[in-house]
């Protein structure tokens, strides 16, 4: 029994791991596309 649930907690930690990471990933995707609108939208209303 103790074996089971070691083994569900490590697959647990590694699911939670492998979350982290992409909610990490996916932020820094956002953060991104903001800076390129941001840099777009200064570019439209300078004219260029």
């Amino acid at each position: 029994m103790q074996k089971k649930i070691l083994g569900l907690t490590a697959v647990l930690a590694m699911m939670t791991l492998a979350a982290c990471e992409t909610v990490q990933g996916a932020g820094r995707d956002i953060s991104t596309a903001g800076a390129v609108v941001q840099q777009e939208s200064a570019e439209a209303q300078a004219g260029m």
